[in-house]
Parts: C-alpha cells; sequence; structure tokens
C-alpha cells in the first residue's frame, strides 16, 4: 500500500512539474507577457503632435514649407531597400558635419541625432549608411552628432549623451534624438522630430517580438526637447557599463511631472543590429533607487570630462572624449 501511494505520489509530482514547465514555455514564448496595451499616438494625430522648431538659420529661409502629410500616410516599410544600405545615395546634399537641409522648401523641423559609440565600427557603418538615406527622404532639417569614448573604461552611454545634449545645444537645436548605434527603423513615417512629450520611438522592437516589455521602458530611440532634457538636468553620468541609464531618465520625467508619449506600432518598428553585449553595472539597481535624489546633482551640472576633439566628417561631427 506504501509503495502504492508514494509511485502515485511521484506520478503526480511529475505532472505538475511537466505542467510547470509548460507554462514557464508560453509564457516566455507568447506576446501576452509584454506590456501589449499602452497609450499612443494614432496616425490621424501624429502631424499635430510633432512639434514646429527649427534653428535660426533654417527659420531665415524664404521659401515655402515643407509638407508632411504625405509622408506619414504612406508609412511605407523601407528597410528591405537594397539601395538605403549600400550606399549614401544623396550624399552631394549632406553638409560637411553630417548636417541635411532640404532643397526647395523650409524644414518645419531641426533636429540633432545624438548617437554614443565606442568599437562598433560595422554598426557604424551600416547606421550612417541607412539614416541619411532614410532622413533625407522626411523633408527634415538634421544633423548627426557622433559621442566617441576613446578611453578604457566602462562605456558610458549616458554621460556621452550629456556631452552630445551640450554640443547640440551650441548649434542651436531644438530637439535631441537619443540613438543607439544598432537600431534602425523599418518604416518611412517615423517622422525624427520631437512632441511636446518626450517620446519613446523604438517601442515595438524585432528583440521583443515588436512588442514593448514594459511600460516604463524608455531607451534605445528617444526623441525629446533640448528644454526639457536640460530642465530634468540630463541623465545620471554614473552608470559605468551597460544598463539602468534609461530607466533612470524616465524616473527623472516623473519627478518632474513630464508624461510620455509613443506612435502607435506601426511607426514604431525597429530592427537591432547583431552586437556583443556590452559588460554589465554591477551597481545598476542601486543607482535607480537613489535616481531622484540624485537628480538635482547628477547630470548636466555635474558633466566632467576631457574633450579630445571635434572633427567634421562628411556624415557626422565626432566628438571624441574622455570620460
Amino acid at each position: 500500500m506504501f509503495v502504492r501511494l508514494w509511485l502515485r505520489s511521484f506520478h503526480i509530482y511529475d505532472l505538475l512539474l511537466a505542467i510547470g514547465l509548460i507554462t514557464l514555455i508560453v509564457f516566455l514564448c507568447l506576446p501576452f507577457r509584454f506590456a501589449s496595451h499602452y497609450e499612443y499616438i494614432e496616425e490621424s494625430g501624429i502631424e499635430k503632435a510633432l512639434l514646429k522648431q527649427v534653428t535660426r538659420n533654417v527659420s531665415q529661409q524664404e521659401v515655402f514649407e515643407c509638407d508632411y502629410s504625405e509622408i506619414i500616410a504612406e508609412n511605407r516599410f523601407v528597410y528591405h531597400l537594397a539601395h538605403y544600405h549600400y550606399s549614401v545615395q544623396r550624399g552631394a546634399e549632406i553638409h560637411l558635419g553630417g548636417e541635411f537641409r532640404p532643397e526647395g522648401c523650409q524644414a518645419r523641423y531641426s533636429t540633432a541625432i545624438i548617437v554614443p559609440y565606442r568599437n562598433r565600427e560595422e554598426q557604424l557603418h551600416a547606421f550612417l549608411t541607412y539614416m541619411h538615406n532614410y532622413l533625407s527622404q522626411q523633408l527634415i532639417h538634421y544633423r548627426i552628432f557622433l559621442v566617441e569614448q576613446i578611453d578604457h573604461k566602462p562605456f558610458n552611454k549616458a554621460m556621452l549623451l550629456n556631452i552630445g545634449a551640450q554640443v547640440a545645444a551650441e548649434y542651436g537645436f531644438p530637439c535631441l534624438i537619443l540613438h543607439d548605434v544598432d537600431l534602425l527603423p523599418l518604416n518611412s513615417g517615423q517622422i525624427y522630430a520631437c512632441t511636446e512629450r518626450p517620446r519613446h520611438m523604438c517601442s515595438a522592437l524585432d528583440h521583443w517580438r515588436f512588442h514593448l516589455p514594459y511600460r516604463g521602458l524608455f531607451g534605445g530611440v528617444v526623441a525629446i526637447n533640448t528644454v526639457q532634457f536640460q530642465q530634468i538636468n540630463g541623465m545620471s553620468n554614473l552608470y559605468h557599463g551597460w544598463g539602468g541609464e534609461d530607466d533612470d531618465l524616465y524616473e527623472r520625467l516623473r519627478a518632474k511631472n513630464i508624461d510620455i508619449c509613443r506612435f502607435a506600432m506601426e511607426f514604431s518598428q525597429y530592427t537591432m543590429l547583431k552586437h556583443k553585449p556590452e559588460q554589465p553595472n554591477a551597481n545598476r539597481v542601486a543607482l535607480l533607487r537613489a535616481a531622484t535624489l540624485r537628480q538635482p546633482f547628477d547630470g548636466l551640472n555635474s558633466l566632467v570630462y576631457k574633450k579630445v576633439e571635434r572633427r567634421l566628417h562628411r556624415l557626422f561631427t565626432l566628438i571624441l572624449v574622455v570620460t
């Protein structure tokens, strides 16, 4: 009798274990584990949501304003276009320093695209080629700032973004897009301009099966007004290594009662280029817990670095720094 009961309990345990494993697999594989339900701006509201703001040299142009309604309405899938990846098709129109202004009409938006970078030559080449082909079709005024960390310390993405934001402000750019070098937009209607609220642009990333992992995710590709970035004192300078700085940025916005926004999924689809993972930041959890306490004195107002060189390349403005 004892043996029979033991065998029965063993089978029950086996069954429960199997059910648990199946449940875990379903949880990991199916999209309902993501934050699939979140507020976003529909196509009909996108153009209205974009803030008209340009640098002084653009505002002085005496030509008619560019039209963006057709670009948004069309929203083509363009990542598959081979010529977007092969070479910069309209290179002659890109000014030294990676700056572009449309000809024949006045851009409604001026945007500084800030890319923190170190030792990813293959990705950088893919990024610059694709993004110049992509952005030049949007009829916006933009400039790409590449902020390169040349020391051997752990990579400090947030500090590099702070540096880039300061330099972009010197050039008078009212809108910042904080952009990872390994992320590329798939559809043409994701206008690279700022909205009234800071915007999480890559909420539908292929790495996450085009679903948002959690509602507070605010990294990868982010659009934020220069004034708002200064209002929150930029980003923390203390995140040496991978992880935590994006969540810290989100907490800074919340502390200032600044809400974020997103566009509909079909405008927010991005792909992630393959890359080796960065060295994790062992202190990221502790830093994040004290994010808002450090905000007044950790950020743009405490930025200390050595600027090695600022160089104008054909496709970007390079800022070499030691952190």
